[in-house]
Parts: structure tokens; sequence; C-alpha cells
């Protein structure tokens, strides 16, 4: 989990590391189903910053309904070289989804 900041950046090295992604690495930034998927792509019009934090685009950030201070759950594939950044909202649907599954379809 990370927090987003009021310029869009989430900062977590560990991911980043994980993923062997440094400072100026390529990136593709995709929203799919509320989701954010980024993956490494050396023709990417994105990147890793200087300080080693990804930068959320406005657009994209808006999409997600992410604001200042929102937490993302942080997926990393490093076999696929993807971060899967789960907003609020993917989290909220996925765990009633969940929750529904477990109760029987009964929402208590």
């Amino acid at each position: 989990m990370a927090a987003v900041d009021c310029r869009g950046r989430v900062a977590d090295r560990t991911v980043l590391t994980a993923l062997s992604w440094t400072p100026g690495t390529r990136l593709d930034i995709r929203e799919a189903r509320g989701l954010l998927l980024i993956r490494r792509d050396d023709h990417g019009v994105f990147s890793v910053t200087r300080q080693g934090n990804l930068r959320l685009p406005a657009t994209l950030r808006h999409r997600c309904r992410l604001g200042p201070g929102d937490r993302v759950l942080l997926a990393a594939d490093p076999e696929q070289d993807l971060l899967i950044v789960h907003p609020p909202a993917a989290l909220d649907d996925l765990l009633t989804q969940r929750h529904n599954e477990a109760l029987g379809g009964d929402p208590a």
C-alpha cells in the first residue's frame, strides 16, 4: 500500500526495486476496468521520476477517482514487467464481490 500525493506521485521503492525500474525507466500507463496497468516501455511517454517515484497522470487519476492522500494497493509482477495499481474504488468492488460470494449472496 502506498499513498498518492498532491502531484499524483506514488513512492514505493520496494515495488520499483522488485521490477528493476530505476529513475528514467520509460513506462506505458493505461486504465483498464478501474485499475492502472503500468509496464516498462522503451517508447513510453511516462517515466520513473529522478527521485524514483511513479507519477500517475492526472487524466487517469481522475478516471479512477484518485485524490491526494488516497492509498492504493500496488501489485508487482516482475515476470511480466507489470505493476497493477488498485485504487480504493476497485478494492471496494473486489471486497464487496468477495463478501457477497462468501455470504452466499446475502449482504448480511
